[in-house]
């Protein structure tokens, strides 16, 4: 699913046999019809709280949760390794390789070595520091609630493209009319909805009880357990916005059985599982998608669309502080609505869209596109969105949980069908037909509508709206090969295409650029991420020796030769690192514990004040690898303003990209200038350019021994 682990889907017949066989299976998992077994579903256990107000530290609540939930699922936390904090030197040796290509003089070079000298004796009361803080911290990690809180819960922009991160599912072909056509567009939107609603139910239930089993990642002797913290974080979850740093509010599942639909703006709830926590037959969760729809229209009739949603991607401290008013001016009222909202299992959006694009999907999967902006609730955990013609996709706020987990999550979402849902759902029952759908802040309607209220809505409008046409997205399906090909070439494929990025953004921006690689560090307790630097000499000496432009001298043996060690160097070099940054062996990580304990009244090292240091941690190319079968793109925003977001699926036979940038002015003709189109355009480039000096030296090698190649095209 992630770095180069890749899943195959399997063929339509094997699913049509493995279905057929698995019926019953399914209908006892997903409907919860009376079985003759005698194995009882686990349920959701009583927590000591009803809920819990999160402040980022994983440990504070690991205490107060992890004993009350039995099962595998975090049965095996104890035993994760503690994430290790690195000697100076190695850490010294590591960073200067990818700093020194980002010198933009000599005298910047030299100063650079000057300050990397001084730098261990500097940092050694920094690192005793570290070292004792990691001792203390037996339990956790030294670095999770700094960076819990400092990167996500205390960062105080919208969380809007900045933290946020969406995926594109595969369509579901089975979602049309009963006949095999395409059915109306509503149908398909609702059909789409319960299917994704039965399955996510199933996960629910295996996370909230415990008995979702830990993730594994290696092979072999090297199989490695990962930690399961994120998924506390994952259903009936939401951020909440506090003046300077907020919090994260996670409810006790075994007292909520509802789902959150946001439809036209309104917030409506309704129970999508029994008291045993088996979900609803597919016949009611369709009526009841149905009924939130009209009685979003009717209220549009009556009143106009909804727009408290808009709060949410305003800036934090503006959202915090409207929340505060609306609790002023609506009271208890507004409280339990909010709490309502707040504790559904996830929330899924019905948007008024029929998209059909990458690019138009991934903009309103991404932050709505302002169309549907109103009809998200972004502090939600999990926001799940159908459109009307069937399509889906997820919005994932980060703050407290990365994307592995979610990817666990939809691995199991996506892999079942309308019409699997349907065979295998029983008829509807009595005990669902009590109770119906709620519009959650259908008795606060005079308390949005007062005038403090709605000035803030407006504000946040205005605000999140200019944000959003702000940006630009560009997608790019590449299928002029894929990891077979570069596998068959005896490259890694996640290093080959990093390279392949290299290239491209050397010739977007005219110069190597700071390049992040996120790479997961779950084998160890309470670890989320540490940095793969993808910039070294060799890549450097690599998108120098291919050019801003395309050369075409592919036939010259030296150039060729050149440009290729350089490949495979800058392709090992980048392997070595990312080996080491899986080891939580990192340079980045480290840094940032060492800054956070310079005193008030101490000098920090001079490395952390040279210009090169802060240039190859501004990271103008953001980068992330996720694939999988069932995904038709993913992606997220930028992390410094002159940057681009770089998020990439390397599937067998074709590549997949999303670049998300702002939009620049100064452009040919006045216009502004898109860099994330213009990046598609030089990452296909780069990517035909390197298979070609691959083919003409395969065909060089084959005429040496003897053999005729066959002709080859360029493209």
């Amino acid at each position: 699913i992630v770095n180069n682990i890749h899943v195959p889907p399997p063929s339509i017949m094997q699913r049509v046999r493995q279905n057929t066989r698995t019926i019953k299976q399914m209908t006892k998992r997903l409907a919860g019809t009376a079985t003759t077994t005698t194995t009882k579903k686990p349920l959701p256990p009583k927590w000591p709280v009803p809920h819990l107000d999160s402040h980022g530290d994983y440990l504070s609540d690991a205490k107060i949760l992890e004993p009350a939930i039995p099962g595998p699922l975090y049965s095996r936390q104890h035993t994760l390794p503690r994430l290790p904090i690195p000697e100076l030197s190695t850490t010294l040796s590591k960073f200067l390789p990818t700093a020194l290509p980002l010198c933009q003089s000599d005298e910047e070079r030299a100063t650079l070595l000057e300050n990397a000298s001084s730098f261990p004796s500097q940092a050694l009361t920094l690192q005793t520091r570290l070292r004792e803080r990691a001792a203390g911290a037996e339990d956790t990690s030294w670095l999770q609630c700094w960076w819990n809180t400092l990167m996500y819960l205390r960062f105080r922009e919208t969380v809007v493209i900045n933290v946020s991160y969406f995926f594109h599912f595969a369509d579901d072909c089975a979602v049309g009319d009963d006949n095999g056509g395409d059915g109306d567009e509503g149908d398909r939107q609702i059909r789409r909805a319960a299917t994704l609603l039965t399955s996510a139910a199933a996960f629910r239930r295996e996370v909230c009880s415990g008995s979702l089993p830990p993730e594994k990642i290696g092979k072999g002797g090297g199989v490695r357990e990962l930690c399961m913290v994120g998924y506390k974080y994952m259903f009936h979850a939401c951020r909440i916005p506090r003046s300077g740093g907020d919090s994260y509010k996670i409810y006790d599942p075994s007292l909520h059985r509802h789902v959150i639909v946001i439809c036209d703006g309104r917030f409506f709830s309704f129970d999508f599982l029994n008291a045993e926590g088996d979900v609803a037959s597919l016949e009611v969760l369709e009526k009841r998608l149905r009924r939130c729809r009209e009685l979003a229209a009717a209220a549009r009739r009556e009143k106009g669309g909804g727009e408290i949603g808009w709060l949410t991607g305003w800036h934090r401290d503006e959202w915090a502080n409207a929340r505060e008013v609306l609790l002023d001016v609506g009271g208890e009222e507004l409280s339990r609505a909010l709490e309502v909202l707040e504790s559904g299992v996830l929330a899924i959006c019905l948007d008024d869209e029929t998209p059909r694009s990458r690019d138009q999907c991934g903009n309103l999967f991404l932050h709505g596109n302002v169309s549907s902006s109103h009809n998200r609730w972004f502090d939600k955990s999990i926001q799940l969105i159908v459109t009307k013609n069937g399509k889906a996709g997820l919005t994932g706020e980060h703050s407290m949980m990365d994307g592995m987990p979610v990817v666990n999550f939809v691995d199991h979402l996506t892999k079942l069908t309308y019409r699997e849902a349907k065979a295998a759902s029983h008829s509807g029952s009595d005990y669902y037909k009590d109770g119906d759908v709620v519009d959650i802040f259908e008795k606060c309607e005079a308390i949005l509508n007062h005038e403090r209220v709605a000035a803030l809505v407006k504000k946040a409008k205005n605000d999140l709206s200019n944000y959003i046409q702000a940006h630009t997205l560009s997608s790019l399906a590449f299928h002029g090969y894929g990891s077979n090909y570069i596998k068959k070439s005896k490259f890694s494929p996640d290093a080959y295409i990093q390279m392949a990025m290299q290239l491209a953004t050397y010739r977007l921006f005219s110069t190597p650029a700071a390049t992040y690689e996120a790479t997961q560090v779950r084998p160890y307790l309470h670890g989320r991420t540490e940095t793969t630097r993808t910039v070294s000499p060799s890549s450097s000496q690599f998108s120098r020796l291919m050019g801003l432009y395309p050369k075409g001298d592919e036939h010259d043996p030296t150039k060729r030769h050149e440009k290729l060690d350089a490949l495979r160097r800058a392709v090992a070099e980048h392997i070595a690192y990312i080996r080491d940054a899986s080891r939580a062996e990192g340079v980045d990580r480290h840094f940032l514990g060492l800054s956070l304990l310079v005193g008030d009244d101490e000098t920090a090292p001079d490395l952390f004040s040279h210009p090169v240091f802060r240039r190859s941690k501004s990271w103008r190319v953001s980068t992330s690898h996720l694939s999988h079968p069932r995904f038709v793109n993913w992606g997220y925003g930028e992390v410094v303003p002159d940057g681009v977001g770089l998020s990439y699926m390397i599937r067998p036979d074709a590549c997949v990209f999303n670049v998300t940038a702002l939009k620049k002015g100064g452009g040919e003709g006045g216009r502004e200038e898109q860099w994330p189109e213009r990046l598609t355009f030089l990452l296909e480039e780069a990517l035909l350019e390197m298979k070609t000096l691959i083919e003409f030296d395969r065909d060089a090698a084959e005429t040496e021994d003897g053999v005729v190649a066959a002709p080859r095209s360029k493209l």
